[in-house]
């Protein structure tokens, strides 16, 4: 199976960022051999402030995701939060993305798994990787069987979040491909201004350690000007970054093949 890099913007902010950073990141894709999956939130849901970014307007939005995928030939990914957003979605992306939050969402996994689409689950940063078969297993109820999990941290104290080594390992035992989600596991939630934090010079590390320990794929989000974007400027990859970590990656993968 090839590597797997789930990539783009936190949110669509515009239509020339999205296919900026799609046309950038495909190309380093295709020079090292990584099957990749454009990403971009059509809506943002869950933040933290009344007066956070949520996002351009859905339809707006997908449309862009929906163009993005046929004009570049690149698969796209977006996240729902309800059951109702399933169908509607599934329409403009190849895969529906489940965010950590409501990776117990029981409606919300079954409604994923209907559409036929790929299905990416997020860990709950409260859930062991052992716990994470019974999501697993709502999607596969549907007779739906591309499903991915995503590795993204622990909650440790009040304000940070830890990457615990075996979970990548543990995470394989339910049969389908792990992502290891580079940029949210480097959050510092909870920030007292109402804005997540975050420390993106340990992107790397966290990339690096993990495809050493078997991770299928990554989930990074990426931006050419990180700290203008309008959701997660803290935490985003600066586009120039990407190339040099995912070689280093691909070193480490090739070598322990």
């Amino acid at each position: 199976m090839k590597f797997r890099l789930i990539a783009g913007p936190c949110a669509i902010e515009d239509r020339e960022t999205a296919f900026l950073i799609a046309r950038e990141v495909k190309a380093i894709c295709g020079d090292l051999d990584i099957h990749y999956i454009f990403k971009g939130s059509y809506r943002k849901a869950n933040r933290s402030r009344l007066d956070s970014f949520t996002g351009i307007g859905d339809q707006q939005a997908l449309e862009i995701l929906a163009d993005v995928g046929s004009l570049l030939g690149v698969e796209t990914i977006t996240d729902i939060h309800e059951s109702h957003e399933a169908t509607h979605v599934a329409q403009y992306v190849d895969y529906l993305q489940i965010p950590a939050f409501l990776c117990r969402q029981t409606e919300l996994l079954l409604a994923a798994g209907e559409t036929g689409k790929g299905i990416h689950i997020k860990k709950g940063q409260f859930m062991s990787p052992e716990a994470m078969k019974f999501a697993v297993e709502k999607v596969q109820s549907t007779g739906n069987r591309n499903v991915m999990v995503c590795e993204r941290g622990v909650t440790f104290g009040y304000g940070d979040l830890i990457v615990d080594a075996t979970a990548i390992h543990r995470l394989k035992s339910h049969g389908v491909p792990v992502i290891m989600d580079c940029t949210h596991s480097v959050q510092k939630p909870n920030q007292t201004e109402g804005i997540t934090g975050g420390d993106p010079t340990m992107i790397e590390t966290i990339a690096l350690s993990a495809v050493a320990t078997g991770a299928d794929g990554f989930f990074i989000e990426t931006h050419p000007d990180p700290k203008s974007a309008k959701s997660d400027p803290h935490t985003m990859l600066i586009m120039s970054q990407l190339r040099p970590i995912l070689e280093k990656a691909m070193k480490i993968r090739n070598a322990l093949q």
